[in-house]
């Protein structure tokens, strides 16, 4: 039987599983790890070891056979602003408390999915605050040093994951909540695009845009998760249906001009951001320098703004009654509400349009931005000292992304030389969360940070999305990513899936006359070529339909025979129509071609 790792990733523990592990065997060691852990203040309420126990015998009653369900015996941890049958909800307050009657629908979706519960976290109360500081319960410190602050607001969740206790954990995020934690811990942070992943039996902070997270130790993992977690739950007013949005192949990367690069004197931070952004360079990104004066104003109505009143608005009965009972700093920021009136409501929508419309014109410039996670990060002795000023440092850089309606991912970006981890989050518009995926993991994997305690932990594979009920179709010219006609994919929500190469008996030429320039394709049997590059995406049934409808003659769709023998549609050139062509064969794809004929 393989023994499980320090930090329980999902390749581990399926390791385990698969060499005679048991749910049972796994869950006596968090038991054991939670009985020993040095942080005191992960856990609100942690399931108590019967339950534990007998939850795992009903998983192996109801699923014998490991990795039946795709959750099969993880273990996970939830924060305690989140509903979970025959445990309190106590939101870090314990005057609020109460025993809900049912699951939040996203703890019933992965405990469906086979996934365990061990436990509720820790939180700044009220889910008010990104530090960890503001609970009665105590403040969870970074697993790396336990003078400073986990993260908040859902520091129990992140310190959970980091220090083995849970493979994975929920968190919420209104400001940043699902990603500061994430950072200070060495851990990925899954932000869903709001309303993909319900927030029935969420006690919320901004209803409107509150949106429930993952803490992973990969991108894999968080993302496994976050598939399905999400979905349509007409029980939450927000919850809404979506399509997931490609982003181009080779990525432009918006990063912060010298002027934006605020870390409050933390120079290795600041280093550490341009390491990341050297690294996102290496990986093929484009990067392009913006403006995020607008992402700054939007973020700092958070807090400055009418939103404060959504806060009251979510505990208006509770802080006339028992005010006395919540934490000092919560309470003020919370009362501060008071006296807002409508039309102070109606301007800071108004404000908010106006800087939307601003950063219209920097996401003409980028398909996604890397930020830091946060500028800065202090000890619990400082934060205690400054609540209000240094917690608002810690969402400088992410505040703004719920009232924007983006994806985002943070990941580990590196350690400064006192041992303490940074992190960067990558942010792009809404719905672009699987696309988003793919270059956060080569992130992650390029830092080689591994995940919480265990530095040298490998990074796996992201999981491939379902293409259950779509077509997938192999481009080769115009409407590779970047080139003129790229549009016709994803205006149709065409979801890219990868570049592949023919066999070796296609010739590639240069049709004349074409506006935009295209290629043709021809298959010759016999012809030993260099294979031609190609990428493959994929469309649902109509968008397949449309897409095909608008190719004209001499194109058209065929059969490929890629390198590796399997076949796919994609673009064919009728035979005539490369008489006298231009052929480009040798140049092995379009791409390299066009680039060829650059000044």
């Amino acid at each position: 039987m393989t023994a499980l790792p320090a930090v329980l990733d999902f390749a581990a523990l399926r390791s385990f599983y698969a060499t005679g592990g048991t749910p049972l065997a796994m869950v006596e060691e968090v038991i054991r790890r939670m009985v020993g852990s040095g942080d005191p203040a992960i856990f609100i309420t942690p399931v108590a070891p019967e339950a534990l126990r007998e939850a795992a015998r009903t998983l192996m009653a109801r699923a014998p056979e490991p990795g039946s369900l795709p959750l099969w015996g993880l273990p996970f941890a939830a924060k305690d602003n989140i509903d979970v049958a025959g445990l309190p909800t106590t939101a870090a307050c314990p005057a609020f408390a109460y025993d809900p009657a049912s699951d939040a629908t996203v703890i019933a979706r992965l405990t469906a999915a086979g996934a365990l519960l061990v436990g509720k976290t820790n939180l700044d109360q009220f889910a008010t605050g990104l530090n960890g500081s503001r609970s009665p319960y105590g403040a969870p410190r970074s697993v790396f040093d336990a003078d400073y602050v986990s993260g908040g607001s859902s520091s129990g969740s992140a310190v959970a994951v980091a220090s083995g206790l849970a493979a994975f954990a929920l968190g919420t995020d209104t400001a940043g909540s699902g990603r500061v934690p994430a950072a200070f811990n060495n851990l990925v942070g899954i932000k869903p695009s709001p309303g993909r992943i319900p927030t029935t039996g969420v006690v919320p902070a901004c209803r409107s845009i509150d949106v429930v997270t993952v803490f992973a130790a990969s991108v894999a993992d968080g993302i496994a998760v976050r598939r399905i977690a999400e979905g349509f739950d007409p029980s939450d007013e927000y919850s809404r249906t979506f399509d997931d949005i490609a982003l181009p192949t080779r990525l432009r990367i918006g990063v912060l001009r010298s002027e934006e690069r605020e870390f409050f004197g933390n120079d290795a931070y600041a280093a550490l951001y341009e390491e990341a952004i050297e690294r996102a360079k290496t990986l093929g990104a484009e990067i392009v320098e913006f403006d995020y004066r607008p992402f700054r104003l939007a973020a700092a109505l958070l807090y400055e703004g009418p939103w404060v009143a959504e806060r009251f608005a979510a505990v208006k009965e509770f802080i006339g009654i028992h005010a006395d009972a919540m934490d000092p700093t919560v309470r003020r920021i919370i009362e501060g509400a008071r006296g807002m009136t409508a039309v102070d409501a109606f301007e800071g929508q108004y404000k908010l349009a106006a800087y939307r419309r601003q950063a219209e014109a920097e996401w003409a410039k980028v398909d996604a931005l890397l930020l830091p996670t946060s500028p800065d990060i202090q000890t619990v002795d400082a934060m205690l000292a400054d609540p209000i000023a240094l917690n608002a440092r810690f969402g400088r850089f992410t505040n703004f992304a719920n009232f924007f309606g983006c994806a985002a991912i943070a990941v580990p970006a590196g350690f400064t030389s006192a041992g303490l981890p940074f992190g960067v989050q990558l942010v792009a518009p809404g719905d672009t969360d699987e696309a988003l995926a793919v270059f956060a993991d080569r992130m992650h994997a390029a830092a080689a940070t591994g995940a919480g305690l265990a530095r040298d932990l490998p990074t796996p594979p992201l999981p491939t999305p379902s293409e259950t009920g779509r077509i997938a179709v192999a481009v080769v010219g115009a409407h590779l990513t970047g080139m003129p006609l790229n549009h016709q994919l994803t205006s149709r929500k065409a979801r890219f899936l990868r570049e592949d190469r023919t066999a070796p008996d296609y010739r590639l030429y240069a049709l004349a006359g074409t506006v935009p320039a295209k290629p043709g394709l021809v298959r010759e049997p016999g012809f030993a070529g260099p294979g031609l590059i190609v990428e493959i995406w994929s469309l649902d049934a109509a968008g397949f339909g449309s897409f095909v409808a608008e190719i004209p003659q001499p194109l058209g769709i065929g059969k490929l025979t890629l390198a590796d023998g399997s076949c796919v549609s994609g673009f064919i050139a009728e035979p005539a129509a490369v008489s006298g062509a231009t052929e480009v064969t040798a140049f092995g794809g379009w791409r390299a071609y066009v680039a060829s004929l650059a000044p």
